[in-house]
């Protein structure tokens, strides 16, 4: 008591409370994952290759990565924190997430970092990214989440979905290394900073990081429909989820590809549309796990919310 009075009375002590706590949170998030995050180097054609991160997710030998960082290679080298070194077999790449899955024979134990669930992120969350930036390893930078479901363009010119917005600073060489939540979980896979922006950097969220996993796992590829509208992530309000049904988030269709499914059924940007084949979508990361290779060719229904109405369509998902 005597403790908490002085520090309400010594503003100092306070602040310095406050400024211990969150050191101590970025340290034991960077304590937990770091020993997972290695560097991972590519071969150039007659030049030097390229370095980036990457975060070890299995014991099994299963790293995740940029698509961007293993630039079309079959095989990388990897780079652990101590110091130890080894090939692995790039057993995945899809750059429509910028995702990239490796299996390396590790001939020990490594840590290994576990996937969090990013839709429980909002905005304010502390979050650490943790790197090899400009080549410097196990680099820690910390931030806040500011802002959740961004779209971002892949430089194939890919729209990737449901995007971390984070002003942790990124540089080149922290490319797919992981974005990590206080509790010391993965909620992110570090992907791009833009140029000449002061706190304008992404991660590719680990929910959408799961599903592409779990793709490579079973198919070796990413097979995905798709219904041709840009999603961005919102939140509905209280007394309009209570009147549709629908979670506290949903999706905002931000363009409709001409003569796609959407627009064939019918759908329009600014449409809200929260359910899918009776399924709540709460976000695109909602959006892009149901709209798996079975769901190709077949009737789909969706839900959305349009000038006060819910209108129900059924349209045929094609392959993307």
């Amino acid at each position: 008591m005597e403790n908490d009075l002085k520090t309400h009375q010594d503003p100092s002590a306070f602040d310095a409370h406050i400024l211990d706590a969150y050191s101590q949170a970025v340290s034991d998030a960077a304590d937990r994952v770091g020993p997972a995050v290695l560097r991972v180097e590519t071969a150039g054609k007659g030049r030097q290759g390229g370095i980036g991160s990457g975060v070890i997710i299995a014991d099994d030998g299963l790293v995740l990565t940029n698509s961007h960082v293993v630039a079309g290679a079959r095989r990388v080298r990897l780079v652990l924190a101590e110091g130890r070194a080894t090939d692995a077999e790039v057993i995945g790449d899809d750059p429509e997430t910028d995702l990239a899955l490796l299996r390396a024979p590790f001939s020990s134990a490594v840590s290994v970092a576990k996937l969090g669930d990013s839709k429980a992120l909002r905005r304010g969350h502390l979050v650490v990214a943790i790197g090899n930036p400009l080549g410097f390893e196990s680099t820690v930078t910390a931030g806040v989440v500011s802002a959740l479901g961004r779209s971002l363009r892949s430089k194939g010119g890919r729209l990737i979905e449901d995007v971390i917005q984070t002003d942790a600073a990124l540089n080149p060489g922290n490319s797919g290394g992981p974005l990590v939540s206080g509790s010391g979980e993965v909620v992110g896979i570090n992907t791009a900073m833009i140029g000449g922006a002061q706190g304008l950097c992404f991660a590719v969220s680990s929910n959408t990081a799961r599903f592409v996993v779990g793709e490579f796992i079973a198919h070796g590829r990413v097979r995905r429909a798709h219904i041709g509208i840009e999603a961005q992530t919102v939140p509905v309000p209280r007394r309009i989820a209570l009147a549709i049904g629908s979670g506290p988030r949903a999706v905002r269709i931000g363009a409709v590809a001409s003569g796609g499914p959407a627009s064939t059924a019918g759908l329009r940007e600014g449409d809200l549309l929260f359910e899918v084949d009776n399924h709540i979508v709460e976000g695109s990361d909602d959006l892009i796990r149901l709209l798996t290779a079975d769901r190709i060719a077949q009737a789909l229904e969706v839900a959305v919310f349009r000038h006060g109405h819910v209108l129900r369509v059924t349209l045929r998902p094609s392959e993307r």
